[in-house]
């Protein structure tokens, strides 16, 4: 069982493999889980493993923590890449996200004006006029389409609310105009029995047809990188990924390839 929980409201910096240096943002308690996906590669392990009676952080405690760690930073002269809402789960769910964002990009402006700012996303909250509004305002709106294939969808990413329709998630991520990343992650295994390689034509073809009706600015195509819950996932190929890359420039998308 993997078990890598973030301290709350800030940690890091860490090194991403996709943005760089990165000051994470954890909207959610440290000692548990908070995500409507159960996603069976999640390097915070199952949310039955990681409950936690333990509230989120406030609005202004997420200020004062991120405006201490970026004043230290400044001062060491190590001001981070990216400042990247991301943690122990999803970060849209958080009832002030949108003031929290508006806290976030003064901050940046003040301390770090050429540090981006990152929301790493499963896009469930998208519906929520003041959410999409905060996204549109971050340099990096990054949104989870790991398939367009329901079934899948409910193995791997196990979504828990009962009303999740990845259709209505294709509008909403086209409802960005372009000002949208979208993160896909491939994979290979089986859950509980069941094969869950994803790298096939069978599940890229309409993800790439997807992403031609969502035209979003980049796409971000990676696989496993660190310990995920359910040990019978394996990380699909260095060949299979950039197969499916080559596929995604080849609709005049950005793609960036993570392996």
């Amino acid at each position: 069982m993997s078990t890598v929980l973030y301290d709350s409201p800030v940690f890091g910096p860490v090194h991403s493999r996709r943005l760089g240096i990165s000051l994470g943002v954890n909207l959610m308690p440290a000692d548990g889980k908070v995500c409507d996906f159960d996603c069976v590669y999640c390097e915070c392990g199952f949310n039955k493993d990681h409950v936690t009676h333990s509230p989120r952080p406030t609005r202004l405690q997420v200020a004062e923590a991120l405006e201490k760690r970026l004043m230290e930073m400044r001062d060491a002269d190590q001001l981070p890449d990216v400042i990247t809402f991301s943690g122990n789960g999803e970060p849209t769910g958080h009832p002030d996200f949108p003031d929290i964002i508006e806290d976030t990009l003064l901050l940046r402006d003040k301390y770090c004006p050429q540090t981006k700012v990152s929301v790493l996303s499963n896009a469930t909250m998208l519906d929520k006029p003041g959410v999409h509004a905060a996204l549109m305002r971050v340099d990096n709106n990054i949104q989870k389409l790991d398939t367009v294939n329901a079934a899948y969808i409910q193995k791997v990413d196990r979504p828990a609310q009962s009303t999740y329709r990845v259709a209505r998630v294709i509008e909403n991520l086209k409802s960005f105009h372009g000002r949208v990343i979208v993160q896909t992650m491939f994979l290979k295994g089986t859950v509980n029995g069941e094969d869950v390689d994803n790298t096939g034509d069978e599940y890229v073809k309409p993800w790439l047809r997807a992403l031609v009706d969502i035209q979003p600015r980049q796409v971000m195509v990676y696989t496993i990188d660190r310990e995920t819950p359910d040990k019978d996932l394996r990380k699909a190929t260095p060949e299979e990924l950039d197969t499916i890359s080559d596929k995604v420039r080849e609709l005049g998308i950005m793609c960036e390839t993570s392996y």
